[in-house]
């Protein structure tokens, strides 16, 4: 039966310590960047054990204030996956450099370490290893590669707050992480992102260049502990994140946890379900020693076997109360990369495939299980109805 209330993608959610946090803030009077981002940096610390932490006000800013730091420029060449958002490639286009894509892992749908090897040439500086949905790629693989040929990794962990690799907390493996706080993330500020890296002099610098390029930030230069001037040392960026978001992200990252718990029970329910349907493609088991963060719950259609494509499907999906979205179409065949690069159909299959089949479900801790029951019954009937 179909449901009388439209069932959203991803809302966020907050609770009472969140509002306290927030209104203790705006009575405060500082809103900007202050206390409460230095204790969400050192929360995320703690949580991610690493040893410096930049709150911004997105990923796609703390992705290129990492690439800024590293002194990643014209000239140089950046490999990444296809399987991404845009702002993943678009932040290599705006140091100037030239982005490279290596195919994903047909089943995983994160970046083939075998593919980026064949990618790497002189002009080669850095990696950008997309965890994809949450699952963590092989950093192992990666890594090793980036130190047989002297190149720095960036990770894009923006789906990936919670996932570990191989006993190691993603965001302490590489020169630099950056993760998202986006309204839709596991963990979320409205905007925001952070910037994780070992190497203080890498984190000071991004510092700075976060906001304006200025050696004293305005906390320290109007706190109680007395004024010191300020002077420009850089041209930098307003990629700064104000403590009304710090705030929400506080408590956000104290409960995610608790959310992974939920989020893991609400993946096993629906992969048992989706492994039955004839047409229909789960995402594949965990590898060992890894923790999937469960951001995105996603299917591929065996589009062969049905009477509709991907975006058909959806639409289906909306007519039944259920909302869905597209992670991701292949970012090679976007209008940008194709008339700048040469790309075109047919260069990352795998990429591609994916790209053509995908579909990202409801999935979020404040489902009830009839929301999850609901959206399983829904992509049955679709799939029976419109089966060849």
């Amino acid at each position: 039966m179909k449901r009388t209330k439209f069932l959203i993608f991803g809302a966020p959610r907050f609770f009472k310590e969140e509002l306290k946090e927030m209104l203790d803030t705006l009575r405060s009077g500082w809103w900007g960047t202050g206390p409460k981002c230095l204790r969400f940096e050192e929360d995320f610390k703690k949580y991610s054990h690493v040893k410096e932490a930049v709150a911004v006000n997105s990923a796609t800013a703390a992705m290129h204030l990492g690439l800024n730091t590293l002194g990643i420029g014209p000239g140089d060449e950046v490999i990444t996956s296809p399987m991404t958002f845009v702002s993943t490639a678009n932040v290599i286009i705006h140091v100037g450099a030239k982005p490279v894509f290596a195919d994903v892992d047909k089943i995983t749908g994160n970046i083939d370490p075998n593919e980026i090897a064949k990618k790497i040439t002189k002009k080669t500086k850095a990696i950008i290893p997309v965890h994809l949905y949450g699952r963590p790629c092989r950093m192992d693989e990666i890594t090793q590669l980036a130190k047989k040929y002297h190149l720095y990794v960036l990770e894009d962990a923006a789906h990936a707050t919670e996932a570990w690799f191989k006993g190691k907390k993603i965001g302490s493996i590489s020169d630099m992480t950056a993760f998202s706080f986006y309204v839709t993330k596991n963990v979320a500020t409205g905007e925001g992102g952070m910037l994780t890296t070992n190497n203080k002099k890498w984190a000071d610098e991004a510092r700075i260049r976060r906001l304006h390029g200025i050696s004293k930030d305005a906390w320290k230069r109007y706190s109680a502990s007395g004024f010191e001037p300020y002077e420009a040392v850089y041209p930098g960026y307003k990629y700064n994140m104000m403590d009304i978001q710090a705030s929400l992200g506080i408590h956000q990252l104290r409960r995610a946890p608790a959310n992974l718990k939920i989020r893991n029970k609400y993946w096993q329910i629906y992969t048992k379900a989706f492994s039955k349907i004839d047409g229909v493609i789960p995402p594949a088991p965990d590898e060992p020693d890894i923790v999937h963060a469960r951001h995105l719950y996603t299917i591929c259609l065996e589009i062969e076997k049905l009477k509709i494509n991907r975006n058909q499907f959806i639409d289906a999906l909306k007519a039944e109360n259920i909302g869905a979205g597209i992670h991701f179409t292949a970012l090679h065949l976007h209008k940008y990369y194709r008339e700048t690069f040469g790309y075109k159909k047919g260069d990352f299959p795998n990429a591609e495939w994916i790209g053509d089949r995908t579909i990202s479900l409801p999935f979020y801790p404040h489902m009830s299980e009839k929301d999850l029951f609901d959206v399983i019954e829904a992509v049955t009937r679709i799939v029976n109805y419109y089966r060849k």
